[in-house]
C-alpha cells in the first residue's frame, strides 16, 4: 500500500462471487486498496450507492442463473453510476461481450495478476478523498452514455428505418463537451477504449479528439458543439456497410475496399433523406476522406474546396485510425502517428495538424 492510499478514506469494494472459494486470491488482492466486502450474487444489496466505491464481479459467465441474478441488480438505475468490473476466464470466448453486456465498465482477467488489478482498482474507484474526482467521473460517464447511445441509433436503428434527428444528436453534445472539459481527452480514451465494437469505438475516438482539438484552439461553445456533432456524425454512413466487411479480423480486399468507400455518399444520402442536417454536417459525412491535393474520395476535392471543419475531422480521423489498435494491426505511437501524417505532405492541412500535435500527443 502507498502512503497516498494509508492517508486516504478506504475504498469501499464489493465482491460478488459464486466460486467455492469465495474468490478469497482475488479479495486478497483487492484488499490492499480496499475494504472488501464478499457476497453471494443472491445477495447483491438494492441499494449500494452510500456504501461502496464500486463493484467486482466473479461469476461463471456459463451459469444462466448467475447470469440472471446479476443482470437484475447490475444492469438496475442503483447500480449505474458504480464502476462494475467483471472477471474474466481466459478461456472463455464469448465472456467480455457477456460481461458488456451485464453492465460492465472494465474487466479483471484470470489468471490474476496482482499488481496490474490493484493499479486498476485505484484509477477507477474513487478513494473517498474529494468530491471532485467523484464529479468528474460523473461528468465522464454521462459524456460517454451519450455519445454511445447516439452510436446505438446510428448503428442499430437508422439502417432499419427508424429516424436520427439532429435533435438526437445535439442532445449529445453538452455532456460530451463537459466531460472532456471536466477530464481529459486521455481519460475520455481510457474509457471509451474498453469498447469491444471497433466502429463504435473509433467514432468516440473521433468525437472526443474533435471536442478536444476545439477546446485546445479556444473555439467559443458553439464551435464546439460543432465539432462534436460533426465526429458523431461522420462515420454515420458505416452503418449501411455490411458487418462482415466491417468487423472483417483483416486487411480488406479491393472488393471490400470499394464497397467501404461508399460509406460517405450512403451517409450523406440517408440524412439528407431524412432532412433537417445543416450543410455543414452533409459536408463532413460526405467530404471527411478528401485531401488537399485531390486525391481523397469521393469527389476529388482540391484545396479551397475542402472547408475548414472538414480538414479538422479529416486530420482526426486520420490520427484516431492511427493510434487505435485493430485485430489487423498494432496501435502507431503518437510520436509515430504524427510522423506518418506530416510524410502525408500536401495531403493535409499542415498548420492544422501542427496545432493538433498537443492535443494528439496529450492522449
Amino acid at each position: 500500500m502507498s502512503l497516498a492510499d494509508d492517508l486516504r478514506p478506504r475504498r469501499k469494494v464489493l465482491l460478488a462471487s459464486d466460486r467455492q472459494d469465495g474468490s478469497q486470491e482475488l479479495a486478497q488482492i483487492l484488499s490492499v486498496v480496499g475494504d472488501v466486502s464478499i457476497v453471494p450474487t443472491a445477495g447483491l444489496p438494492d441499494h449500494p450507492q452510500n456504501q461502496f466505491n464500486g463493484v467486482v464481479v466473479d461469476i461463471d459467465l456459463r451459469s444462466t442463473a448467475a447470469v440472471q441474478l446479476v443482470r437484475r441488480k447490475l444492469t438496475g438505475k442503483a447500480y449505474e453510476n458504480l464502476p462494475r468490473l467483471f472477471v474474466l476466464s481466459g478461456s472463455l470466448h464469448h465472456g467480455a461481450t457477456q460481461a458488456w453486456a451485464l453492465g460492465a465498465t472494465d474487466t479483471i482477467q484470470r489468471p490474476f495478476d496482482a499488481s496490474s488489478i490493484q493499479k486498476r482498482l485505484r484509477a477507477v474507484l474513487p478513494d473517498g478523498d474529494e468530491d471532485e474526482r467523484e464529479a468528474k467521473r460523473e461528468a465522464l460517464n454521462n459524456g460517454v452514455s451519450a455519445a454511445h447511445k447516439v452510436m446505438v441509433k446510428i448503428f442499430s436503428k437508422l439502417p432499419f428505418g427508424n429516424p436520427l434527428t439532429l435533435q438526437d444528436v445535439m442532445e449529445a453534445e453538452g455532456p460530451i463537451l463537459k466531460a472532456i472539459k471536466r477530464t481529459s481527452i486521455k481519460d475520455w480514451l481510457i474509457t471509451v477504449g474498453r469498447h469491444h465494437n471497433h466502429t463504435y469505438r473509433h467514432c468516440l475516438f473521433v468525437t472526443g479528439f474533435a471536442v478536444a482539438f476545439a477546446q485546445h484552439l479556444g473555439m467559443r461553445e458553439e464551435d464546439q458543439r460543432r465539432l462534436a456533432r460533426a465526429g458523431l456524425l461522420h462515420d454515420v454512413g458505416k452503418a449501411f456497410i455490411p458487418l462482415s466487411i466491417l468487423d472483417k479480423p483483416g486487411q480488406l480486399d479491393d472488393a471490400e475496399m470499394a464497397a467501404i468507400r461508399k460509406h460517405t455518399r450512403l451517409g450523406h444520402d440517408a440524412l439528407v433523406a431524412q432532412g433537417g442536417y445543416p450543410r455543414e454536417m452533409l459536408d463532413v459525412v460526405l467530404h471527411h476522406h478528401e485531401l488537399l491535393d485531390g486525391s481523397g474520395y469521393p469527389d476529388g476535392l482540391h484545396g479551397d474546396q475542402i472547408a475548414d471543419i472538414v480538414r479538422m475531422m479529416t486530420i482526426v480521423d486520420i490520427y484516431s485510425a492511427l493510434v487505435e489498435e485493430r485485430a489487423y494491426k498494432r496501435a502507431f505511437s503518437r510520436i509515430e502517428a504524427f510522423s506518418i501524417m506530416e510524410g502525408m505532405g500536401g495531403k493535409l492541412d499542415k498548420h492544422l495538424v501542427q496545432a493538433f500535435r498537443p492535443v494528439g500527443m496529450g492522449s
